[in-house]
């Protein structure tokens, strides 16, 4: 177990309100067990999950400036997802400073994702009371491209375009290019061929009903070049 000043130095974290920390640690079963504590940690983790969704979909639309709008949300809903942000939680340890009640605590509430996803949220939310955005930001972005990498694992997550976006910016520092070079068949048939470009020479073609079909086709085909190039 820690302490809030423990898990606070642990943790890199800087608060000038102590029970600003306290409070985001306590958990409602603690509450219901200590009727003494006035307030659990639910009102800072619904302005904690607003800051997060905020501050993660501004740095991927920074960082992928090329991804269009169902990339954009697919990738941040890979990242504040309760599997990612308990992930979170588990390397700060936050698990081990939560204040649980007995009940909880005993039926394996400190592992529990649902759990350590909400009190990292709180964590995140009385941060931005606390020091304001900034400091939030500080502290999660360094976090992300490493999620970024975890997120691309699970290729369920992403279409094969946002997965091509981002290996290609972090392997190779470019942009995927994308380019119809043919279209056939009549207006109510047509056939696209699009071609994606990382780097100079063209990578892959793909075909497709539409623009965006082909330039899938397109992007899952480029990525097996690159898997089998990698091994």
């Amino acid at each position: 177990m820690l302490t809030p000043d423990e898990f606070v130095q642990q943790a890199g974290l800087h608060f000038n309100d102590s029970q600003l920390v306290r409070r985001a640690l306590t958990h409602s079963s603690y509450v219901n067990e200590n009727p003494e504590i006035q307030e659990d940690n639910e009102r800072l983790e619904f302005l904690g999950d607003a800051a997060l969704d905020f501050l993660i979909a501004s740095w991927i639309y920074r960082h992928y400036p090329e991804m269009d709008e169902g990339q954009l949300t697919r990738l941040r809903s890979a990242l504040v997802r309760t599997e990612q942000l308990a992930a979170f939680a588990e390397e700060i340890h936050l698990g081990e400073a939560v204040l649980l009640g007995h009940g909880e605590e005993t039926s394996g509430g400190r592992a529990r994702q649902a759990l350590l996803c909400d009190a990292f949220e709180s964590i995140m939310g009385a941060l931005y009371i606390d020091s304001g955005l900034e400091a939030v930001a500080a502290f999660l972005e360094p976090r992300l491209p490493g999620a970024v990498d975890q997120a691309m694992e699970d290729e369920s997550l992403m279409d094969d375009r946002s997965l091509l976006q981002i290996w290609a910016q972090a392997e190779l520092g470019e942009t995927p290019r994308y380019r119809t070079i043919d279209s056939t068949g009549p207006d109510h048939d047509r056939e696209f061929v699009v071609e994606v470009s990382v780097g100079e020479q063209p990578t892959a073609q793909g075909r497709g009903k539409s623009k965006q079909e082909a330039a899938q086709a397109a992007a899952s085909e480029a990525l097996t070049t690159l898997q089998k190039g990698e091994e």
